[in-house]
């Protein structure tokens, strides 16, 4: 039964041939799968053993190309809808004689746009910051700036903070109470003009006048702060 279908794996993994992707490993890959489809095929189910088998020859390409296909692996689903949306584009764009749209696309395939969106950014390939650039005279490292800390930036935001709250000292007890409840300083939550008066036991009307002087208050003296606020 193997040897008699070996053919029809070849016809299956010519389906999943990408630039990237070799049809020898891919009918490898499928020949797995014919394996188990013998190893598990039940005459008594009057099933053609080609039917039978031609699920697992599928199974087990999608699944190495899971696997074996990204540096970060995809779940399966996700790299069955990615096929169907890349099928999708090759052949609108053959029939439209131009590229498609995200929207045609998604009609096509027949999901939402922002998904189609999706599915093509978490399809970008991995680039390693090793890699050389401008004839191996450098690599991507050096080029590219690293956002996700700024030791300045975050020095700096704890200067403004420690100084905003010597300067509220300048304040009325409850001008300042208010302020640090109306722009998130007690565990980064910022307080309605509700609570604030059911937390001081005032009317809402009264908070949002004591905020309004305080805030008034910091405008006419608030030169010490200037200099770390940005024209």
């Amino acid at each position: 039964m193997i040897e008699a279908n070996l053919r029809l794996v070849v016809k299956i993994a010519k389906h999943y041939v990408t630039s990237d992707v070799n049809l020898l490993d891919l009918v490898q890959e499928g020949n797995l799968g014919l394996l188990k489809a013998a190893a598990k095929y039940d005459h008594r189910k009057n099933v053609r053993f080609s039917t039978y088998a031609s699920w697992w020859i599928k199974q087990s390409i999608t699944r190495a190309l899971s696997n074996k296909r990204r540096q970060i692996r995809l779940p399966h689903r996700k790299e069955d809808m990615l096929r169907r949306i890349q099928r999708s584009y090759s052949q609108l764009g053959q029939k439209l004689m131009r590229k498609p749209t995200i929207e045609e696309v998604a009609v096509d395939v027949g999901i939402e746009c922002g998904e189609v969106i999706d599915m093509l950014n978490i399809s970008t390939a991995t680039v390693s910051l090793d890699s050389g650039i401008n004839d191996d005279t450098g690599t991507l490292h050096d080029v590219c700036e690293d956002y996700s800390y700024s030791p300045d930036a975050e020095l700096m935001q704890n200067v403004v903070r420690d100084q905003t709250m010597q300067f509220l000292k300048r304040l009325r007890d409850r001008e300042r109470k208010i302020l640090l409840y109306r722009f998130a300083f007690f565990g980064g939550k910022k307080y309605t003009l509700k609570k604030i008066s059911d937390e001081m036991g005032i009317s809402p009307e009264t908070v949002r006048q004591i905020e309004i002087r305080a805030l008034k208050k910091l405008r006419e003296q608030a030169e010490d702060l200037r200099e770390y606020v940005h024209p």
